[in-house]
């Protein structure tokens, strides 16, 4: 397997990108393969690293994502109010400037599953930060002041931000979070130098608002045709649809297109979102890779993983795009691990499914995916009725138990990592099961619009734990070797040329771990939970390695926002429950070197 080169973007990304002693965006590159050539921290003596320094964030809330390192600097974030620090790396960690925005916290409870944000962007001079009320603010890298600002959503409709933004030419590209209060999800492009708005293109909607062209865009080789959207859900449904993006980008700049997942339909409740025979209607594109060009916004091509969802399994993970050897050819491909359980790897200049495989074996709502390109059914999910949620009417008197993964996923947007050393991904997961309750639900602008009460536990018939860190072959589609994990692995993962694997715990330990066979080389317990992502760079000619801790995001909800009821956080209290026994709230990036 190689990596992508670049070969058109933008220039002072990949300037930054290329110099392995940054850490220049949250991904590591434009493939986001979260792969560093540093080597001077290796399995040899991964294990004797220290503490070299920490500093506080001052925010007791999840903490995801990681800070950058450009130069002598270190851009540092925070969950709402989603400070941004600038960090003097050659003067003690000296703070340069802070940039603390004004929001109104009533943001707070629009925001579905914590106040977390994934991170900063740096291109031309200029950090990029999408605020929780949808703000994008381009800063003066130097000063901290603001250059630009313009809205991205509304969130007294329910429209939030997580995500972090990508650049890639001379445009940011951002998104909007919200499936669970009914918005309508988009990705849209902005001007890099003045914030004005390029294009947007919806999850669902006419052919005109998602930018789908009937003819030109793709899914598993054929024309979308006409309506590829409209005609898959029930009336104006579509105008509350969901298809949200908070997860992760990748982009190639040899084919000039933006990879990204959309969310679920919403509401939560199946029946509600029936066709209008009663019957269950694909509701296009939520749940989906969505490839689009970047100067335009129209889509090349999309790949539905989960059609007619039923459990929240959201399409929004990551999308690491290298190049695979499939059957002795190597294929342009991107791998993407769905929260349904199913890892793909599809060509990612064309869309065709290469492979489609379970990553956690305990998944059990579907048995397979179609592989038979003859079949009507080639690329959809083969589904296990047991499992199923739907039931004619509105859903009231159907209690599906047992389903696995839970609605968190058998992994959520904590991303994966690819090692140019070995061929193999990386990949933190969640091993957790559900029971899953629908109810009819109202729409209400601003309002939660979900129609489903879950409750979580560790999957059965297992090492009793909540979450394994695994290798994977993405050829194959084959699990190379697991590491098991008390609670969900929550936090990103980073590999280097060092043949290390880097990951955190939600109790909060940072670990490394031997590329090759998964033996653990060193851990240390950090203040709190850990759901950030592990970065490296150098200063000084060292080696670091660094992780932001404090306890968070979906999984540590009940800690985060201090609820007890087992139900509530969208049922991972409950399933997390035991979680406040090795951890508390916390806000620290604590920074790692060898003697």
């Amino acid at each position: 397997m190689t990596l992508v080169t670049p070969a058109l973007a933008n220039e002072d990304v990949t300037k930054n990108q290329a110099n392995p002693n940054n850490w220049a965006s949250q991904s590591g590159d434009y493939s986001a393969t979260r792969y560093s050539t540093l080597d001077q921290i290796n399995t040899s003596n991964v294990a004797d690293l220290k503490v070299a320094w920490t500093f506080s964030t001052g925010v007791l809330r999840g903490h995801e994502g990681s800070p950058l390192v450009i130069g002598d600097v270190m851009y540092l974030h925070t969950p709402f109010p989603n400070i941004v620090f600038a960090l003097d790396l050659k003067d003690e960690q000296k703070i340069i400037w802070k940039y603390e925005p004004k929001q109104d916290p009533s943001v707070i409870p629009v925001m579905c599953c914590d106040t977390v944000n994934r991170g900063l962007a740096y291109a031309e001079g200029k950090i990029i930060l999408q605020q929780a009320d949808t703000n994008i603010v381009a800063l003066d890298a130097k000063t901290g002041k603001e250059i630009w600002k313009v809205a991205n959503g509304n969130p007294k409709i329910g429209e939030t931000a997580t995500n972090v933004v990508l650049i890639a030419k001379d445009k940011v590209i951002a998104a909007i979070s919200g499936a669970e209060f009914g918005v309508h999800g988009h990705a849209t492009a902005y001007d890099l130098k003045t914030g004005k708005r390029v294009w947007r293109g919806y999850s669902v909607g006419p052919d005109d608002q998602i930018l789908f062209d009937p003819e030109k865009t793709m899914s598993l080789g054929k024309p979308v045709g006409k309506d590829s959207s409209l005609k898959t859900w029930n009336g104006d449904q579509w105008k509350i649809g969901g298809g949200t993006t908070w997860g992760g980008w990748s982009y190639d700049p040899e084919a000039n297109l933006v990879y990204y997942g959309s969310a679920n339909p919403s509401t939560w409740n199946p029946s509600q979102r029936a066709g209008p025979d009663g019957k269950p209607i694909d509701q296009k594109w939520t749940m989906s890779i969505i490839a689009r060009d970047v100067d335009t916004g129209v889509a090349a091509w999309a790949y539905q993983m989960t059609p007619f969802d039923e459990w929240d399994y959201d399409g929004v993970n990551e999308n690491v795009l290298v190049d695979i050897d499939i059957e002795g050819k190597s294929t342009p491909a991107v791998v993407h691990f769905d929260r349904n359980g199913f890892a793909y790897t599809l060509n990612r200049k064309t869309g065709e499914l290469l492979v489609a495989e379970k990553f956690d074996p305990a998944v059990n709502w579907a048995s397979g995916v179609d592989m038979d390109k003859a079949s009507p059914n080639y690329g959809r999910p083969i589904r296990v009725a047991k499992y199923s949620t739907f039931k004619d009417g509105q859903g009231a008197d159907v209690n599906t138990q047992g389903i696995c993964p839970a609605a968190l996923g058998s992994k959520d947007m904590q991303p994966s990592s690819f090692s140019k050393l070995t061929g193999l991904f990386y990949v933190p997961t969640n091993h957790v099961c559900m029971d899953y309750e629908p109810f009819k639900v109202s729409y209400t602008a601003g309002q939660p619009y979900v129609g489903a009460t879950l409750s979580m536990f560790p999957a059965p018939d297992s090492h009793g734990g909540m979450g394994n860190f695994i290798a994977w072959d993405a050829a194959k589609g084959k699990i190379v070797w697991s590491k098991p994990e008390q609670f969900s692995v929550w936090s990103g993962a980073l590999t280097t040329a060092g043949g290390v694997a880097f990951y955190g715990t939600l109790e909060g330990y940072f670990k490394a771990v031997d590329q090759k066979d998964g033996k653990e080389l060193f851990k240390f317990k950090t203040p709190s939970g850990i759901i950030g992502n592990a970065m490296t760079y150098t200063h000084g000619g060292k080696q670091y390695v660094a992780v932001l801790s404090g306890v968070g995001g979906w999984a540590g909800i009940g800690l985060a926002a201090g609820l007890t009821n087992p139900t509530d956080g969208l049922g991972a209290v409950g399933g997390y429950a035991g979680l406040k026994q090795y951890t508390n709230l916390g806000g620290t990036l604590t920074v790692f070197s060898l003697p």
